[in-house]
């Protein structure tokens, strides 16, 4: 599901692993949104989040989520924003 946020930002669902995690990314725990406000490094490539409600999750090499993403969209239409490009060969 994809929503537009106004202010020319959009919501994009992605898969996210401890390599890939980003500040502001909005992790569904327990019928729960979470926002990530802060990131440990941890050792074997693991990561400490700390969500906006004061709790902490630890994300192993091997985990993979889905969460959404805020990504800021630069004029025309936000609903094509996040469409696959087509490249010509």
């Amino acid at each position: 599901m994809r929503g537009h946020v106004p202010g020319g930002v959009v919501l994009s669902p992605i898969e996210i692993t401890s390599a890939s995690v980003q500040l502001g990314d909005v992790i569904q725990i327990g019928g729960q949104h979470c926002r990530v406000i802060d990131l440990f490094q941890l050792p074997g490539g693991a990561k400490r989040l700390v969500f906006d409600s004061g709790e902490l999750l630890t994300m192993h090499m091997g985990t993979r989520l889905d969460a959404l993403r805020l990504r800021r969209v630069r004029g025309g239409d936000p609903s094509r924003a996040l469409s696959p490009r087509h490249h010509r060969p």
